[in-house]
């Protein structure tokens, strides 16, 4: 494949760099690398295509986030999410998604109502077809107009990070039989809150749909 020059072209390294460390960050999270893999920037480079810069530098984001342990003169070992990362995580969320609902529900303006209700729509719709993967993403689609609609940047930033962190955790989730269902119920009472501007109701109802997910993650976790 062609490489590309990196030194003389400042938005083409940060574009590769942002490119190549979100792909290598989404395999680390989705269990694709496995704790205990090696990244080798040679082999990287050559099945991405890219000159080995990038990687490097990827694989040193990384290591700041705590996904890969660098080894002097053997390369980056990946570490992943462990499972007391997904139980701080989930606390977190608790306490902080709650705080994005009461925001939302306070700013939410009529064209995002019209979006959440229109995600709303289609996990009812895969959620009576049982098609996971369209659940996953509109259950997605769904938080992410909340945190948007919260108006807060480093909020919606925070809480986008932590929904990347847990997403194996959040996948396996809607293949626990009935949680699906559940979901959506918690999720319309949410949608109901923020539309009737209940900021109060609508953190509550947010805190428990939250401790729900961390509940029937930890079920199904001791199971296995």
């Amino acid at each position: 494949m062609a490489k590309f020059e990196y030194d003389d072209n400042e938005n083409l390294v940060n574009s590769l760099r942002g490119k190549v460390f979100n792909q290598l960050r989404s395999q680390i999270l989705t269990g694709i690398y496995k704790p205990g893999d090696s990244l080798i920037e040679l082999r990287l480079s050559e099945e991405l295509g890219v000159s080995r810069t990038p990687i490097r530098e990827a694989i040193r984001q990384l290591e700041l986030e705590g996904l890969v342990h660098a080894i002097p003169n053997k390369g980056a070992v990946v570490k992943g999410v462990t499972e007391q990362d997904v139980e701080d995580i989930f606390t977190i969320r608790m306490r902080i998604e709650g705080l994005a609902s009461r925001w939302a529900a306070e700013k939410i303006t009529e064209e995002e109502i019209k979006e959440l209700k229109e995600a709303l729509e289609f996990e009812e719709f895969y959620t009576i077809k049982n098609d996971v993967e369209q659940l996953m993403k509109f259950d997605s689609k769904f938080h992410d107009i909340i945190f948007r609609a919260s108006k807060s940047n480093p909020l919606m930033h925070m809480l986008s990070t932590f929904h990347h962190y847990i997403q194996s955790a959040r996948n396996n989730s809607f293949h626990i039989p009935g949680r699906p269902d559940k979901v959506f119920d918690e999720h319309k009472a949410i949608f109901e809150a923020i539309r009737k501007k209940d900021a109060d109701t609508a953190e509550q109802l947010t805190v428990a749909h939250i401790r729900n997910a961390r509940n029937s993650y930890n079920e199904k976790h001791h199971k296995s």
